[in-house]
């Protein structure tokens, strides 16, 4: 049984999918790909695909990931155009590997999100986010199935910062999803993945209780990138480059080979 690893994306009005909705795409362009799915057992078979920690419906995302299991071996670049061409414009197809080393959710420890604050100043944005980094911590609210949940969002935030809008350096303009052109602050987010999860709105709903910054629309954000977390240089790594190495790198018997190969 092989093993595919993909990293999708939400982008434009498919943000507003579901992760209900993007599984029912999915499995619709698996048919239309004719993909060799691994299904489980049981009275209702379903094919074996998992998902890591998909991203808010809302949200904008460049990095979501998933892994299917195939009953036959397929080239994974060859797999991801047919399913790129199989799925509406928005739900991309953009990255594939053969699974090589085990854990992929395990690699997803923090997710680098852009927050686009339409109609708020830069320089609000800028001491707002100074209180925030200054607190010890940080208190929000948010509604859950079992009523209102208080929490520290504070521990959770590895980095947050601000630029202006026409920052493309920071802001990944080719890329975040944008709906307007106009003028605005930019925050960029690198959160851990923890328990209870710190979600991008949190992070806001902290910025509302340490400096009163209410942005008078609703933010635009974006998932850039999820991955393991490097504590030492602060940056959040790609999860599939573990499987990339593992896919390149000798075994064991070509070393071998090679020294007792005649000159």
């Amino acid at each position: 049984m092989q093993r595919i690893r993909l990293r999708y994306t939400k982008r434009g009005r498919l943000r507003f999918t579901s992760h209900r909705d993007f599984q029912r795409a999915f499995e619709r362009a698996l048919r239309r790909a004719e993909v060799p799915m691994a299904y489980s057992a049981g009275f209702t078979p379903h094919p074996k695909v998992s998902y890591a920690n998909a991203a808010p419906t809302g949200t904008g995302s460049e990095a979501e990931y998933l892994e299917i299991a195939l009953t036959e071996a397929r080239d994974p670049e060859q797999l991801r155009v047919l399913l790129d061409a199989s799925l509406p414009a928005g739900l991309d197809v953009v990255d594939a590997v053969e699974a090589r080393v085990s854990g992929l959710a395990d690699r997803l420890t923090a997710s680098v999100w852009e927050l686009r604050l339409d109609g708020v100043d830069p320089a609000d944005a800028a001491r707002a986010v100074a209180a925030f980094d200054a607190a010890e911590s940080v208190e929000v609210q948010r509604m859950t199935k079992n009523g209102v949940r208080t929490f520290d969002a504070r521990p959770a935030v590895a980095e947050l910062k601000s630029s202006d809008a026409s920052d493309t350096t920071e802001t990944h303009s080719s890329q975040a999803d944008r709906p307007t052109d106009q003028p605005c602050a930019i925050l960029r987010l690198v959160v851990r993945h923890v328990t209870p999860a710190v979600r991008p709105d949190d992070v806001l709903s902290g910025l509302r209780a340490v400096a009163d910054l209410a942005p008078p629309v609703p933010a635009a954000v974006t998932r850039l990138a999820q991955g393991l977390f490097d504590e030492e240089t602060g940056t959040v790594t790609d999860p599939l480059a573990p499987d990339r190495e593992a896919a390149t790198a000798p075994t064991e018997a070509e070393p071998a080979a090679a020294a007792t190969a005649p000159a």
